[in-house]
């Protein structure tokens, strides 16, 4: 078996180990990764900038002695710039930029040791919750090529869900690494707002809807990266509560008999597909044997309210996004530079006034406190991550007489993870469940504001229940 086989199933913390005993160099787990990447990556579309020389000479160069030296890694190209590489997020009004300095997390990563090989495909500005952004065309999904893979971090999770790497780089603004997740068979976390920084060019972004972390095969990669990258940066305008103890550590332990509250329907009232019905019921089973307290319940949620405001600053975020990187160029907006969702959202934002985010926002901060009561009596909440099993591509398209026919099924797509952007609780999606065609679905955790501690400890109970790390899709580079 080839040095690249071998090592593709493993996960960062074995690869890094190999590294640390000098069983293995950083260089042949690169050039094993970039073997898959070029094996693997024109089935599926994953990978849309190459950085292959630069982390070969990473590689061969000094690195830093951290808990990921040596690991292969890779970042969504949409807010973790790395100096002089392109930067496009998606989108045709960018296919040119390069960034001119690394982000903070960025900068985190490196410390830990990763080397990067490339950046992953996104829709434009991480809009949509599928992946099939027009200036690099669809990422297709490992587990059935005709299916999206969910967004906006689609390429990341297509890449480690085939092999390519052991994890890699997403962003949540509704979801964005959790839908992902869900679709492509991975443990997806959503830190708690501002567990990872956004600097240095952002405080935070819509308000706080924005979290970054990772996309992964196994929950203590997870843990150990968020411990590698968390915590506040200079200036940061507020930061989450510092844990306990290493998340880590958590990872193993006992997470004690838990109150779990679960729900099946949308408080938008929206369709839930069966299967994803029969996900979450067959996650109560599980957490009923494993001795957790499970009860039907969910907080009192005005659908229509949550749907509404959401938008406003969804919108607002989408015109700012766009006049920022326009001022930055010094370039004039027009719409042949964006695809026909993206400007009628941006348009939208145009409209808003200044009360009106502000509203808004109240509406939303209103919704949070609400959820923070209902989480006063449940230590976790349970619920699909989606209102359905991945979707075949070219679901979201829009047309000239509805460029918003994208966004009206995405409110439909993603019913549940959007709260916790809005509450800034952490959250994640565990793949418990395949469906009778093979495709996976997956499980919504959401923990109580900063208590990561509990999700990671609730999540390696599950994972040593029912293991997933040795389900692989049929395009993989096995």
């Amino acid at each position: 078996m080839s040095l690249s086989n071998e090592t593709a199933w493993m996960d960062a913390t074995a690869q890094a180990e190999l590294v640390r005993n000098k069983e293995l160099k950083p260089i042949e787990l690169v050039e094993a990764a970039i073997e898959r990447i070029e094996r693997v990556n024109p089935q599926i579309n994953a990978v849309i900038t190459p950085m292959f020389d630069e982390a070969r000479a990473t590689a061969n160069g000094n690195l830093p002695d951290g808990p990921f030296t040596g690991v292969p890694f890779l970042l969504k190209d949409l807010l973790a710039s790395y100096a002089g590489v392109r930067m496009a997020s998606g989108s045709a009004f960018l296919a040119d930029f390069i960034a001119p300095h690394d982000s903070e997390l960025v900068s985190r990563y490196k410390r830990a040791g990763l080397i990067v090989l490339g950046k992953t495909n996104t829709p434009e500005y991480g809009i949509l919750p599928t992946t099939e952004p027009k200036l690099f065309g669809a990422s297709r999904n490992p587990w059935d090529t005709t299916r999206a893979t969910g967004g906006s971090s689609g390429g990341s999770a297509a890449a480690v869900a085939s092999g390519m790497v052991p994890f890699a780089h997403g962003n949540d603004g509704g979801g964005s690494i959790r839908i992902p997740a869900s679709c492509c068979g991975l443990f997806g976390l959503k830190p708690t707002r501002a567990r990872n920084p956004l600097g240095p060019d952002f405080g935070d972004m819509f308000s706080g809807l924005v979290a970054e972390h990772a996309l992964t095969r196994t929950v203590r990669d997870s843990a150990a990266l968020l411990d590698a990258t968390s915590g506040p940066d200079v200036g940061d305008p507020y930061w989450a509560p510092p844990p306990a103890r290493p998340f880590l550590e958590e990872v193993g332990a006992d997470p004690g008999k838990l109150r779990i509250a679960f729900a099946t329907s949308a408080a938008q009232g929206t369709t839930i597909h069966p299967d994803c019905v029969r996900a979450v019921n067959d996650a109560v089973s599980l957490l009923s044997d494993l001795g957790h307290e499970v009860v039907e319940a969910s907080p009192s949620i005005d659908g229509e309210t949550l749907v509404t405001m959401f938008m406003a600053l969804w919108a607002a975020g989408c015109t700012w996004t766009i006049d920022s990187m326009a001022q930055l160029l010094n370039r004039e907006v027009t719409p042949d530079q964006f695809e026909l969702g993206t400007w009628a959202l941006y348009q939208m934002g145009t409209q808003q006034s200044g009360s009106g985010y502000l509203l808004a926002l109240q509406g939303l901060q209103r919704i949070s406190r609400d959820v923070a009561r209902f989480m006063l009596d449940y230590d976790v909440w349970l619920t699909p991550t989606l209102g359905s099993p991945p979707v075949p591509i070219g679901s979201f398209d829009s047309t000239t007489e509805h460029p918003l026919a994208g966004m009206a099924l995405a409110a439909q797509f993603v019913p549940f993870t959007p709260i916790c952007n809005m509450t800034g609780q952490p959250a994640m999606s565990v793949p418990l469940f395949w469906n009778d065609e093979g495709l996976p679905i997956g499980t919504h955790f959401v923990g109580r504001f900063g208590d990561e501690a509990t999700l990671f400890r609730l999540a390696a109970q599950l994972e040593a229940a029912r293991p997933w790390a040795d389900r692989l899709p049929p395009v993989s580079a096995e």
